[in-house]
């Protein structure tokens, strides 16, 4: 999915947070305008829903939606407490890294893939010729997102959105995104009924947010229409539209698993700048496989549970896919999912399973703690992301640890120690 923190593969995972969908409502939209009338949201009665949708028309008729279509879409729309729970948790910022990846590279999942990069290999030659994105990146985001179209979701987007941006989760970016799925409409390119998509509004086999199928969805086999529903030629060609958009290196690889000599001193810069290859060789860093350095190119460190762990030497083209989506657990699923579909072997140095994950509760307590001892990171929300491993290296840096960025039970220890 397009859209920084949001997956299908993530949604599918959290439908054991319906039942608890009341509890959830209430924390997600506490702060939000709508806070008074959660519980006549919940009871399917809430006049301050309708009067959202009422004050989205002059928008929408900003945007040159028609009265039918705006009528049409909201037609028997109501507010949705289920879709604001799954809002809550992603299993991408919340599980092991090795946990998810066990789930998102899985053998059935891999030979599905090559079944289907066979059957669908003119479209893939098509959109590498055309655009340059190699078949392993698409067939990874087509796996991660949908199953290859399988599971595209169920919801209605109209009402997930309407009803994410009535809780002003996140904002105005659900509203914006309602907006455009209301143009998606206007355009005729799929009517009401059939845009169905995930709880997050993520739609059709590559899950596109609505505002990105307005710039980058195309009708890759010339039929007419842009059908990233039901037309496997029109989701690879847009998903590689995407890609390359976003400033995608034909040729480049993603990355590739490395070697650090036992001498190897990591500073701040080999985990957030890029650098030469051949400087990396330098230092003693080696592929894991092969041996040999590519020749060209640059790259950064990617240390995403600790030195014992598996290490990576990423390109620019692995940023490229976390603009799908933000998380580096979900963009090196899709970069060892695509690999493994097209024969590639996969991770060899064994990750620290034993290692204690934080929970979620822990993690807000490391946050909260690491923010009291004067360092930024961000929202306290119960994930890692860029923003907390930034400050977790800082962390590390000022109490001589080697700056690798890894949250666990001994670094929240310490930040308790000096408390």
């Amino acid at each position: 999915m397009i859209f920084s923190e949001i997956s299908i593969t993530a949604a599918r995972n959290l439908r054991t947070l319906v039942a608890a969908a009341s509890f959830f409502l209430f924390a997600a939209i506490a702060l939000s305008p709508a806070a008074a009338n959660a519980r006549s949201a919940l009871a399917g009665t809430d006049p301050a829903f309708s009067k959202f949708v009422a004050d989205l028309w002059p928008l929408a008729q900003a945007k040159g939606i028609s009265r039918p279509t705006f009528d049409r879409a909201f037609e028997g729309v109501s507010f949705d407490p289920k879709v604001v729970a799954r809002s809550r948790n992603q299993a991408e910022f919340s599980e092991p890294i090795w946990q998810y990846l066990e789930s998102a590279v899985s053998e059935s999942r891999i030979d599905r893939g090559r079944a289907k990069a066979k059957a669908e290999s003119v479209w893939l030659d098509k959109a590498k010729e055309v655009y340059g994105v190699d078949e392993a990146t698409i067939m990874g985001i087509w796996g991660m997102e949908t199953e290859y179209g399988a599971f595209q979701g169920s919801d209605n987007v109209i009402k997930a959105l309407a009803s994410l941006a009535y809780a002003h989760f996140r904002g105005d970016y659900f509203r914006d995104e309602l907006i455009s799925a209301l143009c998606i409409l206007e355009e005729r390119d799929i009517g009401p009924a059939q845009m169905v998509g995930s709880w997050a509004g993520a739609m059709g086999q590559t899950q596109f947010m609505p505002s990105s199928f307005l710039r980058f969805a195309i009708d890759f086999d010339g039929n007419g229409k842009r059908d990233i529903w039901t037309n496997a030629a029109d989701a690879i060609g847009s998903t590689a539209n995407y890609l390359s958009k976003q400033g995608w290196t034909p040729g480049l690889p993603w990355g590739f698993e490395v070697h650090l000599p036992a001498d190897f001193k990591l500073n701040l810069e080999d985990t957030s700048k890029f650098a030469p290859f051949a400087a990396f060789t330098q230092r003693g860093v080696v592929p894991v496989e092969n041996g040999a350095m590519p020749s060209e190119g640059s790259g950064q460190l990617l240390i995403p549970s600790g030195l014992r762990g598996p290490i990576f030497l990423v390109t620019s083209n692995f940023k490229t896919i976390k603009t799908y989506n933000n998380s580096t657990a979900y963009a090196l699923g899709v970069a060892l999912l695509g690999d493994a579909i097209l024969g590639r072997s996969g991770v060899h140095t064994p990750w620290p399973v034993r290692d204690k994950s934080l929970s979620q509760i822990q993690v807000r307590e490391l946050q909260s703690r690491l923010r009291k001892l004067g360092y930024d990171v961000g929202e306290i929300d119960g994930r890692i992301g860029e923003v907390l491993q930034a400050a977790v290296q800082k962390f590390q840096v000022k109490n001589g640890l080697p700056p690798d960025g890894y949250a666990n039970s001994s670094l929240l220890q310490k930040a308790k120690d000096q408390q």
